[in-house]
């Protein structure tokens, strides 16, 4: 299977496209565009940043360690023949030692990954369930999607906090000249940090639909995930995450939302809704082709 399918790398153009526009809109309206070359070299800053230590902000928040496989043969197991299966090299294993049952991956690509499970997902999941969730977290990194939603996160972050100096400080000592007057400024600033976390969410979520579909190729058992997603959406409701920045600018690497929450919380969440990712899994299930753990799997899943 090709994950061109998905339009990945059309998708992610545009959606960067729309990034550098908004930050340098920001930089244009800000003392009329003094400052253009500034917002432009953050731009390549966060670009690099967000790349480069894309398998280290997320380990480092959730304060996760390497695991042995004397301490989890279960996923070394898991994980070796998934990577074998995908002709990928296989990623780094770490444990986060908290009873928030989550999982993800981080790195730049295959070859610089990691995949990260928490202790309570760990005790929460069967083996299969879990074969269903490193599967899922596994073409994530294949598809690039952590590289991206690092990225992304850090134009959030920065087009937030520049709309924020904007109101503290009022956009510079020429803000008098700026062409959009009070309610350009105003809308800049409100509006501003809302774009970017549409942008982080439009990644986010169209990204682990296809995350769930190609991990259910690669494991043929779409069902396991779906199992998987449904106690993983009891588990989050007992034991969320705190709403720590921390772990928000990380939130969108999970395989579920961390967070409780409803209304507003629901409408800006990084992840679709569980119940439609799962009736995508049972559809996947019932056209067939896909067998149980250890069948046919309609010629195999290479990604190269």
């Amino acid at each position: 299977m090709s994950t061109g399918k998905h339009f990945n790398g059309l998708k992610t153009f545009g959606l960067f496209v729309v990034m550098w526009v908004l930050l340098l809109l920001l930089g244009t309206f800000i003392a009329n565009g003094a400052y253009l070359w500034l917002f432009a070299g953050l731009g390549l800053f966060g670009t690099f940043y967000g790349y480069w230590n894309s398998d280290k902000l997320a380990i480092r928040a959730m304060h996760a360690r390497p695991v042995t496989e004397v301490e989890q043969p279960a996923m070394y197991r898991i994980v070796r023949e998934l990577s074998r299966e995908a002709n990928q090299p296989m990623p780094r294993l770490y444990i986060s030692p908290t009873d928030a049952p989550n999982a993800f991956a981080t790195g730049r690509n295959p070859q610089n990954s990691a995949v990260c499970c928490t202790t309570g997902i760990l005790q929460l999941l069967d083996e299969r369930e879990l074969r269903g969730v490193l599967g899922h977290e596994l073409m994530h990194v294949y598809n690039r999607d952590v590289l991206i939603g690092s990225v992304a996160a850090a134009f959030a972050g920065m087009i937030t906090a520049i709309a924020q100096w904007m109101f503290f400080l009022g956009g510079g000592s020429n803000s008098r000249d700026n062409p959009l007057g009070i309610v350009g400024m105003l809308a800049m600033m409100f509006l501003a940090p809302i774009a970017a976390t549409l942008i982080r969410m439009a990644i986010s979520r169209t990204r682990e639909y296809d995350a769930d579909q190609d991990g259910a190729t690669l494991t043929g058992d779409p069902l396991a995930l779906a199992s998987a997603l449904k106690k993983l959406e009891g588990g989050v409701q007992r034991r969320p995450l705190p709403q720590d920045s921390k772990f928000e600018n990380v939130s969108h690497l999970f395989i579920a939302n961390p967070f409780s929450g409803a209304g507003m919380a629901k409408l800006f969440s990084t992840h679709p809704p569980m119940d439609e990712r799962i009736a995508r899994l049972e559809d996947m299930a019932r056209d067939g082709g896909y067998g149980m753990p250890g069948g046919d799997m309609g010629g195999g899943y290479r990604l190269n």
